[in-house]
């Protein structure tokens, strides 16, 4: 079998592409990524030089390339997670996300039909997307998989845009697909621009730990390795032309968890409690702040036996020891150094 995994060198694209590589060794594993600036290669180095792992450099709103990788590999798979992701960014240059999470996507779309020509046997098309499509919840409620589309800021909207696209293609040409929409992922190999990893790099540096407006919006948190896992059974065993929601069961409101992550990196690096926590500044809002996002993972627990395997404290402190004892790795992104590591392994 040969799968595409878009998106690979990136935060959770990477633990996927780990799991399947390490996991199906008669599977040919291509790894597509433009390796912009949330994409880093050194997140595979322990895996890089498996036979049945392959690297490929490029973009996915390039229609062309795309076209000649499908027909030059004959995917019988492709999973999903290019896509440009933060929300902040979306708000400063929305273009940007319509190009690689709507385009993109469609791009992915055309060469799937076109190369598989109506021979859908064994085929399928996962797509990874987000809670945020969902939109906004008040105190009470969960997401559900009937939950109705309601996107607030660009990135969402691109995302919405594109789970649109992929149930049409699957309603239109009888494309074979699954969807996936999952909360916050938090773990290791994260690009500190996101809240955790940021916190922890800022926190270590004593800087400023920027908490918006009263830092009670509440988010699900999912450890990336669980979140791996339910791409893996969904991908195997998930039914066509379905979606699952993908979620922790854990809540936590931003200040909450900002003052958990203070506590854990005290003890870490062997300061006084409550240290950390004078770090803690509030900032303007950002437009467009959904309140409250909370996923209900019912159906992919009852239908595939899937539930989180760690508690959000035991993962978050995995997630800072990996930090602490990769400290390299965390230079390398902050710095902008990573970006040599394709040179150096691939020009």
């Amino acid at each position: 079998m040969k799968i595409l995994i878009t998106g690979g060198a990136g935060f959770i694209g990477s633990h996927v592409i780990r799991r399947f590589v390490q996991n199906y060794p008669n599977y040919h594993i291509y790894n597509l990524d433009a390796l912009t600036y949330a994409g880093n290669l050194e997140n595979l180095k322990d895996i890089e030089n498996f036979p049945n792992y392959h690297f490929v450099k490029g973009n996915i709103v390039d229609e062309d390339f795309i076209i000649t990788l499908f027909d030059e590999n004959n995917f019988d798979g492709v999973i999903h997670l290019a896509a440009e992701s933060h929300v902040d960014r979306s708000i400063e240059d929305p273009l940007a996300f319509v190009r690689t999470n709507i385009i993109g996507t469609v791009n992915l779309l055309n060469a799937a039909k076109k190369i598989w020509n109506d021979d859908f046997v064994g085929k399928r098309f996962y797509h990874v997307s987000t809670d945020e499509v969902y939109g906004s919840l008040g105190q009470e409620g969960l997401f559900t998989e009937e939950t109705s589309y309601n996107p607030n800021s660009p990135y969402s909207a691109s995302k919405a845009s594109s789970d649109h696209f992929v149930r049409a293609y699957g309603e239109t040409y009888k494309l074979p697909f699954v969807i996936t929409n999952c909360s916050n992922n938090y773990g290791p190999f994260h690009f500190p621009e996101k809240l955790i990893p940021l916190f922890i790099n800022n926190i270590i540096h004593n800087k400023p730990l920027p908490v918006y407006g009263d830092g009670k919006y509440t988010r699900d948190w999912l450890f990336v390795e669980d979140h791996a896992r339910a791409i893996d059974l969904v991908f195997h065993k998930g039914a066509n032309h379905q979606t699952y929601n993908v979620g922790g069961f854990n809540e936590w409101q931003n200040i909450d968890l900002v003052k958990l992550l203070c506590k854990v990196m005290d003890k870490k690096l062997d300061r006084k409690d409550g240290t950390s926590e004078n770090l803690i500044t509030y900032v303007r809002n950002r437009p467009g702040h959904d309140l409250r996002y909370a996923i209900d993972a019912t159906k992919i627990n009852k239908e595939l036996g899937w539930e989180p395997s760690v508690t959000f404290e035991e993962g978050l402190e995995l997630t800072v020891d990996w930090y602490l004892s990769n400290s390299d790795w965390l230079n390398h992104v902050t710095s902008g150094d990573y970006k040599e590591y394709y040179k150096k392994m691939y020009s």
